[in-house]
C-alpha cells in the first residue's frame, strides 16, 4: 500500500534505470515497513532545479515514502537511512554526481482514501 514518490533533476532520465531502482525500493520499502500489498510509485524528473553548489553543478534526487499511520518514528528512521543508501548506491553505480539526495518517510494524512479502478 505504500506510496513512493521519486523526484529528480532531467538530467538523471535515461541515466538511471527507474525499473530496477524502483523494484529495489518496492522490495525494501515493503520488508522495512511491514506493509502489505503493492507499493504504488510515482517517478518525476523535473526541468528546474535551484541549488546551491560549489561547482555551480546543480542536481538533486528527492524520495518521499508515505504510509498508513502506526509506525513508531525510529522505525521510519530506519527506513530512510535505507532508503538512502540505495539511492546512493544507485548514483554510484552510474557515476552520477547530484548535489542532494533525501528521503522522507511519512504517515499518510487522516483524511486519505483509496479508490480501486472499476474493471
Amino acid at each position: 500500500m505504500p506510496h513512493l514518490t521519486l523526484d529528480h533533476s532531467a538530467h538523471l532520465t535515461g541515466v538511471l534505470d527507474a525499473d530496477v531502482l524502483v523494484k529495489e525500493l518496492h522490495r525494501l520499502v515493503v520488508e522495512e515497513s511491514g506493509s502489505a500489498g503493492v507499493c504504488k510509485t510515482l517517478v518525476r524528473p523535473a526541468g528546474t532545479y535551484v541549488g546551491d553548489t560549489p561547482d555551480g553543478e546543480a542536481g538533486f534526487l528527492h524520495l518521499e515514502v508515505g504510509l498508513m499511520p502506526g509506525r513508531p518514528e525510529e522505525q521510519r528512521a530506519r527506513l530512510s537511512e535505507s532508503a538512502l543508501a540505495l539511492l546512493d548506491r544507485h548514483l554510484r553505480t552510474v557515476g552520477v554526481r547530484v548535489s542532494a539526495v533525501s528521503v522522507e518517510v511519512r504517515e499518510l494524512a487522516g483524511s486519505y482514501r483509496l479508490s480501486s479502478p472499476v474493471r
